[in-house]
């Protein structure tokens, strides 16, 4: 049997300075090497914001500490991702002297602490002291500095230092504002092509959702389609290209487009994926892309469908029992180096029946088997038989603990037959 670890007692212990925050950014715990570090107690910190705690120094007009730090602190927020600060002078108040405050230099990292909602629940907030490095004192003649150096050596070796790590901030700033444009731009050209249909008008009861990453870099190129092909037959297709930003963006325009128009041209499904997959021999980066196409016929209530390399799809029955179409699924576009016809399979359907089709970001979670993630989803759905699509869609996300996005783009969906 493994033994349980007190990991109360090992944060305690560990050696590195931690205080743990909430998303208000209010101390919640601290270890002994923070206090240490900071000649505070728990009494002094525990319940308090961190810059109520430790404010700037008012002394200094070049002090940039609080906002430096909060900056991080709300990029982990935002990003769910951790933060590493570039080297920080931030003072900090001396407690027996009330107004004077003790010049520091820290080295910062924020990390997040996810709850199962998938929501920031803690914020690490881990700094090394690097005075002793960075203030080099004449009298302890640290490795470095050779005998004889004068004082103002020394403080141009240091003031050399500090300018060099705010030009690091710098443009790591400018480096993040450079992504976030990217991301904007790419959530544009995304929302421009993934146009919903006119679902209020729609013949069919259908529900779609798109969510994007929510990482600064992690805008990617997942689509879905929703045609109708006459009264009587409806079309659904998702796909996910491989890579982010922009470029991903562009090549999941053009294959969504081609995708679109080969389904109105063609019959079987998997033709379409067929002519798609040459197609995306043509075009830079469009390789290895998966999708599904999924007819329904509702005169033979028949679905028909061919899977390139995609999770599959879930047939959902009203009594909560389900079905994977599972059974024509291919490699990813252009994996082959010669073109073959791609396989498709056919079920029926009652009507009442649902068709769930989404991309891998749903159910796909870090060091984790997917099947793992496809069996949350179908479990989830078991419960949901009866919702209407609406409902269905949004209770999936919240259940899978991404209605406010994940990791990776999300595309889903929901189709009562």
């Amino acid at each position: 049997m493994a033994s349980r670890v007190d990991h109360a007692a090992l944060f305690a212990a560990t050696p590195s300075p931690y205080l743990v925050l909430g998303p208000d950014l209010i101390i919640v715990d601290v270890n002994q090497a923070y206090l240490a570090a900071t000649e505070r107690t728990r009494k002094d910190l525990l319940g308090r914001h961190i810059f109520s705690a430790f404010p700037d120094n008012p002394a200094d007009p070049h002090a940039d500490g609080v906002r430096n730090v909060d900056a991080s602190l709300h990029r982990v927020l935002a990003t769910r991702r951790p933060d590493t600060m570039g080297l920080q002078r931030y003072d900090i108040p001396l407690v027996d002297r009330p107004g004077v405050f003790e010049e520091r230099w820290w080295s910062p990292v924020n990390t997040p602490v996810l709850g199962r909602d998938g929501q920031v629940a803690y914020i690490i907030h881990r700094v090394e002291d690097v005075t002793a490095f960075v203030k080099a004192h004449k009298a302890t003649q640290p490795v470095g500095v050779r005998v004889g150096q004068s004082l103002e050596e020394t403080q141009a070796l240091e003031a050399e230092l500090y300018a060099r790590a705010r030009e690091l901030q710098r443009l790591n700033e400018e480096l993040r504002q450079a992504h976030t444009r990217e991301r904007e731009v790419a959530l544009t050209l995304q929302e421009a092509m993934l146009h919903a249909p006119d679902l209020a008008q729609h013949p069919h009861d259908v529900t779609v959702r798109y969510l994007p990453a929510t990482g600064s870099l992690n805008v990617c190129g997942d689509w879905y389609d929703v045609v109708d092909i006459a009264a009587d037959r409806l079309a659904l297709a998702v796909g996910d290209v491989i890579g982010h930003g922009l470029q991903a963006a562009a090549v999941m325009g053009m294959l969504r487009s081609a995708l679109s128009a080969a389904t109105r041209a063609l019959e079987r499904p998997a033709q379409a994926l067929e002519v798609l997959g040459l197609y995306a021999r043509s075009i830079e980066d469009a390789l290895g892309t998966t999708a599904v196409q999924v007819l329904t016929d509702t005169r033979s209530r028949l679905i028909t469908y061919s899977n390139a390399g995609h999770p599959p799809p879930v047939l959902l029955h009203p009594d909560g029992t389900n079905e994977l179409l599972d059974q024509a699924t291919d490699p990813p576009l252009g994996a082959r180096p010669q073109h073959v016809p791609r396989p498709q399979a056919s079920l029926s359907y009652k009507p009442g029946d649902t068709l769930v089709l989404y991309t891998d970001g749903l159910i796909e979670r870090r060091d984790e088997d997917i099947d793992a993630g496809l069996g949350r989803l179908t479990d989830v759905l078991g419960e949901c038989g009866r919702l209407g699509t609406e409902q269905l869609a949004d209770t999936v996300l919240a259940r899978l603990g991404v209605a406010s996005g994940g990791r990776d783009d999300i595309a889903l969906i929901v189709a009562r037959l």
